[in-house]
C-alpha cells in the first residue's frame, strides 16, 4: 500500500495537470500544432537531419537544429519562461491553460519568422551559424516541446526562480555553444564582429 506522502504527492500532481490543460486547450495545442507541421512540409522543410534520425545533436555541427533536441532547445525553454511572466497579466480574465495554448501560438509563430528566408540569411551572413538552412520539422516540434516545458515550470514556481533558470540556462549554453538567447538576439539585430570570431574560433575544424 503506498504512503499517504506518496498519495498527496500523486494528488497534487493531477491536480496541477487538471489546472494545466483541458480536453478543449488539448484539441486546440494539438490543431495550432498539425496547422504548424503542414505549412513547415509545405515550406519544404526537411522531416530530420540527412545524416539519419537522432535525439540530440551538439552545436555548430550539420546536424544542429535538424535533430530533435540541441542546445538551442534550452533557449526554447527560456521562450516559455518569458511567454509565461509576459502572459501573467490576463491571469485574472485568462486561465493558465488558453494562456499555454497562447504561448504555443507564440512560439509557432517564432519559428515560423526564425524559418523564414530573410532570417536565414541574415543569421548565414552575420553570425556564426554559416552553414545554417533553418530547423527540421523534427527539431521545430522539440522547439515548441521545449518552450511548453519552460511555460510550465514557469507556472509552477516564482519569478526568481524564473530568472535563476534565465541565468543558469544562459550560462550553460555558453558552456555548450558559446551563443545563447541573449547572443542570439543580439547577433541578429545587431551583429558584433568581436563575437562572431569568438564564437568562430570555438567551432571543431
Amino acid at each position: 500500500m503506498p504512503a499517504d506522502s506518496e498519495i498527496a504527492a500523486e494528488s497534487s500532481i493531477c491536480d496541477f495537470w487538471r489546472a494545466l490543460v483541458t480536453r478543449r486547450t488539448t484539441v486546440a495545442i494539438a490543431v495550432l500544432v498539425g496547422v504548424f507541421v503542414a505549412v513547415l512540409w509545405l515550406e519544404g522543410r526537411p522531416w530530420w537531419c540527412k545524416s539519419g534520425l537522432a535525439f540530440w545533436s551538439a552545436a555548430w555541427t550539420s546536424c544542429t537544429s535538424q535533430n530533435f533536441l540541441d542546445p538551442y532547445s534550452l533557449s526554447h525553454v527560456l521562450h516559455g519562461v518569458i511567454f509565461f511572466w509576459l502572459l501573467q497579466p490576463l491571469s485574472s480574465r485568462v486561465p493558465l491553460p488558453w494562456r499555454l495554448a497562447a504561448a504555443v501560438g507564440l512560439e509557432i509563430g517564432w519559428e515560423l519568422l526564425e524559418n523564414s528566408p530573410w532570417i536565414i540569411e541574415r543569421y548565414r551572413q552575420d553570425t556564426a551559424s554559416l552553414d545554417y538552412t533553418g530547423d527540421s520539422i523534427l527539431n521545430s516540434i522539440g522547439d515548441l516541446l521545449s518552450a511548453a516545458v519552460g511555460f510550465v515550470v514557469a507556472s509552477r514556481y516564482s519569478w526568481r526562480a524564473s530568472v535563476a533558470i534565465f541565468i543558469a540556462f544562459e550560462l550553460w549554453m555558453i558552456w555548450l555553444a558559446r551563443d545563447n538567447l541573449s547572443l542570439n538576439v543580439l547577433m541578429l539585430f545587431y551583429p558584433i564582429d568581436a563575437i562572431k570570431e569568438w564564437q568562430l574560433a570555438g567551432i571543431a575544424p
